[in-house]
């Protein structure tokens, strides 16, 4: 980081740099809870604490990460929403900026990763409740198997009572009503 002033506030420079450092680590550690790569969250970190947007060269300048390798990152951050494209008046090239509302970044984050987990999770549970229920139909199943489809179709169903209060949290975080149950600033 470069601020503004003399060689004098070196010092001070490198001890912000360091507080710095150590938010930017903890966030790369932290990200493969949400599927994200440690060098993706340290990106999220670098733009995180940048004043200005970047361009893809000043974050590879920055990271030491090859240009494409850079372009792939920052296209995962868009897709997540915790990063966004903006416009510079002067400048050809895109630029990029962190998302800081923290809040967002994880309902969007957690949003992305649920709904469609939530979707395949159904429809793979409605499909073999339809298989299993015929086979309860049938006539000549041996009582074996009968029973264990019996206990299936019971755990199946609660599954499914399991997605539709995943769905509703899903919704909750998408509306902005989970903040009114826990709110996004403690009270003091």
């Amino acid at each position: 980081m470069k601020l503004n002033g003399c060689d004098d506030d070196k010092m001070y420079e490198e001890r912000l740099d360091k507080a710095r450092e150590r938010v930017i680590e903890t966030i790369s550690q932290n990200m493969n809870l949400y599927g994200i790569t440690p060098s993706v969250g340290r990106l999220y970190g670098l733009l995180y604490f940048q004043a200005e947007p970047m361009t893809l060269d000043e974050m590879k300048e920055e990271l030491g990460m090859s240009k494409t390798s850079m372009s792939t990152s920052v296209r995962n951050l868009l897709e997540l929403k915790m990063v966004e494209k903006v416009w510079k008046k002067g400048s050809r090239k895109d630029q990029y900026q962190a998302e800081e509302d923290w809040h967002q970044t994880f309902v969007d984050l957690f949003t992305t990763k649920w709904r469609p987990s939530i979707s395949m999770n159904i429809s793979a549970i409605e499909k073999s409740l339809k298989e299993m229920n015929q086979l309860l139909e049938e006539g000549n199943v041996p009582e074996e198997v009968l029973a264990a489809a019996r206990e299936d179709v019971t755990k199946l169903h609660d599954a499914l009572n399991y997605y539709d209060w995943l769905g509703r949290l899903v919704n909750s975080f998408e509306s902005g009503e989970i903040f009114q149950l826990v709110p996004k600033e403690r009270k003091s």
